[in-house]
């Protein structure tokens, strides 16, 4: 009995010291307001240690100690998201801010819509997934569909709670499950103490805070993650893959109430006056943060609004990225040299002086194609203004002519052969590209294999540029079928593979072959055939020899292929070595036959337009059910709208409705016309 009490006093005195702990934690990662000392910090740490040591059995895994532990992971896991993580629509001027803004108005019915200002940091989209107020799992975006799962890293994160108390949920409003949606980057200081470690040590150095934050989470030892500090800034709070909260500012208030280091530079603004304000006072203050953004995030505060406007392809309507002006810096084209790409199109690539922009050390900028040189009118020798911003690979913006910046003298000419193979180069009448028809041309090959195995195409994590780069320059790969063929020995006759890498890269080419047919049309690389359309002609098609054998009139029938895309599928599909192509990889075991899907008749020639939050169904579902039913889904009710589905809270689409004499019906009868 007396050493169950002992064992429980034991028990309560270990959660007293972690929840102690956790309080110091928040003080000083959170809201950088520490309380004691780093060395009283660490000795409660300490003890901590020392009294899990004698009682290992009380070890949690939401314990402080714990943030870093367990050997390294041996692969990647992908995980599928509750929700999509879709990116957002960009706008460079207030102009299309206001724009944005009118479209907010016009689809919604409402003038007085409230917006929530928020800074556009500059890291990687991560989920967080919560049970019973304890971290369990942390998930890369991915491609906005299926991410990696990185919990391990994420753990080592000080700013992301492992464990959330009863009473800080209750505080928040929060029930003991929930997902948080963020963005994790690394701080600039970070950034550069890491880059000078490297530099110490003779390595390669990360390009920027956003690269070394991927690198960094996706280490698949989390000891190293936990070396370098990373912070994390969340900003939406969900439930079941759904907005838990009503106001997207209640949101923010609740993640920060329940412990999250929320970002405190937003605002509530009541109109578009007030948010072109706040992004011209970040603008002014945009170098003094110690992290890097790049615009402003404009969201529309009310989440019933949100779910109304619904989304594009693969955006949502209810938020914009301001994003601000490119940085730039002046340097001199120390030459020309022309880059070709996967589908062969020639590229000239300026070769620059290193110059410094936004912390980051330029020294190849894109001249896009002659059309572009020739409008700007660059010499090799010039002067130039160079500009980044974000994810844009840097351009030459504009060549400087002054007394201080003499002129270039060498002109640039598109070579006649292609630089990589030899083959003459060509130029179709009324386009400005020139390229490379070799099929088997290595650049192309380097190229189509990357596109191939990418995440979103099919999806083999681990062949990344310096695998495929050895595989292509051994002759062990000479098209995408190969990589079907290639053994562990193989693998592992390369440099920096070992035995573990080797199956994970097996492993991932095994499960590609389970991917559907759409993807595999992606892969092949067809010119003018994105995602979408790809996913249009399996749909259509059903099987690769029924597109394979499509005439122009056939492929013209499927959904947004015009006469030019009809055009590329032939060209492809004629080509006696991509047949061969098909049928080596038809051989591995790759999926060439799925389902057909025909849209259903019932709704024929029948225009529906949605208003208000509909109880059973998103926006997006509701909006599916009715095209595939032969239905049209409009953003505005006119004297041809058939019907106007109404939901709670529905606008002023509703009073137009009434006012023209369409049929307004509820969520129960859209059902019963779909059937």
């Amino acid at each position: 009995m007396a050493m169950a009490s002992a064992r429980k006093d034991v028990a309560a005195n270990i959660e007293a010291l972690r929840e102690k702990i956790r309080h110091h934690e928040y003080r000083y990662f959170v809201l950088d307001d520490p309380e004691i000392s780093d060395f009283d910090f660490d000795k409660l740490v300490e003890q901590l240690r020392k009294l899990e040591a004698e009682h290992p059995e009380l070890i949690t895994p939401d314990s402080p100690t714990q943030r870093v532990g367990g050997k390294p992971r041996e692969g990647v896991v992908k995980v599928a998201h509750s929700s999509p993580m879709l990116s957002l629509d960009n706008t460079y001027s207030e102009e299309e801010l206001r724009a944005w803004e009118r479209r907010v108005h016009e689809l919604s019915g409402r003038k007085d819509v409230d917006y929530v200002c928020e800074l556009k940091l500059d890291g990687m989209s991560l989920a967080l997934v919560y049970e019973d107020g304890r971290l369990v799992r942390g998930v890369t975006r991915g491609d906005g569909t299926i991410g990696e799962d990185v919990t391990l890293n994420v753990r080592t994160v000080r700013t992301i709670p492992l464990f959330i108390s009863k009473e800080k949920l209750q505080k928040a409003g929060l029930t003991s499950n929930f997902e948080v949606r963020g963005e994790l980057l690394m701080p600039l200081a970070a950034f550069k103490k890491m880059n000078e470690e490297r530099e110490a040590k003779g390595l390669a150095l990360f390009a920027n805070p956003r690269n070394a934050t991927a690198g960094t989470v996706r280490q698949l030892d989390a000891s190293i993650t936990a070396q370098r500090r990373l912070d994390y800034f969340p900003y939406m709070l969900l439930r079941n893959g759904r907005n838990y909260l009503d106001r997207h500012w209640e949101t923010l208030e609740a993640l920060d109430a329940a412990g999250f280091k929320v970002n405190q530079s937003r605002k509530l603004a009541r109109n578009m006056e007030e948010v072109w304000a706040f992004i011209q006072q970040w603008e002014a203050k945009r170098e003094t943060l110690p992290y890097e953004i790049d615009g402003i995030v404009v969201k529309v505060d009310r989440t019933g609004l949100q779910n109304e406007l619904g989304f594009t392809g693969k955006a949502p309507r209810w938020a914009i990225a301001y994003k601000y002006a490119a940085r730039a810096g002046v340097t001199q084209i120390e030459g020309i040299r022309v880059q070709v790409g996967r589908t062969g199109k020639l590229t000239p690539v300026a070769e620059l002086k290193p110059v410094a922009i936004g912390g980051t050390t330029v020294r190849n900028a894109t001249l896009h194609n002659m059309d572009e040189i020739e409008r700007l009118g660059v010499k090799i020798g010039d002067w130039v203004q160079v500009e980044r911003g974000g994810d844009v690979i840097p351009k030459v913006a504009k060549v400087i002519d002054d007394k201080d910046h003499p002129r270039g003298h060498a002109t640039f000419q598109m070579p006649e052969n292609c630089p990589i193979c030899g083959t003459k180069v060509v130029k179709t009448e009324g386009e400005v590209d020139y390229r490379c028809v070799n099929a088997n041309c290595p650049a192309k090959l380097r190229e189509t294999i990357l596109h191939f195995a990418s995440r979103g195409v099919m999806n083999i994590d681990g062949m990344g540029d310096a695998l495929v780069t050895q595989l292509t320059d051994r002759g062990m790969v000479k098209n995408v079928a190969d990589i079907y063929k290639l053994t562990k020995s193989d693998l592992l006759s390369l440099e920096r593979m070992g035995d573990k890498s080797a199956q994970n890269v097996l492993d991932e080419i095994e499960d590609s072959k389970k991917l559907p047919l759409e993807r595999v049309i992606f892969g092949l690389g067809i010119r003018f055939v994105g995602e979408r359309t790809a996913q249009f002609l399996a749909e259509h098609f059903g099987s690769i020899d029924a597109l394979m054998n499509a005439s122009l009139e056939e492929l013209e029938e499927v959904n947004e292929v015009g006469p030019r895309i009809a055009e590329s599928i032939r060209e492809f599909f004629d080509e006696p070595r991509n047949r061969e192509l098909i049928k080596r990889l038809r051989d591995a075991g790759l999926r060439f036959a799925g389902k057909k899907r025909e849209r259903g008749t019932k709704l024929a020639g029948k225009t529906f337009v949605l208003t208000g939050t509909l109880a059973k169904y998103s926006r997006d579902e509701a909006k599916k059910m009715i095209e595939d039913a032969g239905g049209r889904v409009s953003g505005s009710v006119s004297k041809k709208t058939d019907y106007v589905v109404a939901g709670t809270d529905a606008g002023s689409k509703l009073d137009k409705a009434k006012e023209l004499g369409v049929p307004v019906i509820e969520e129960t009868e859209m059902e019963k016309l779909v059937g």
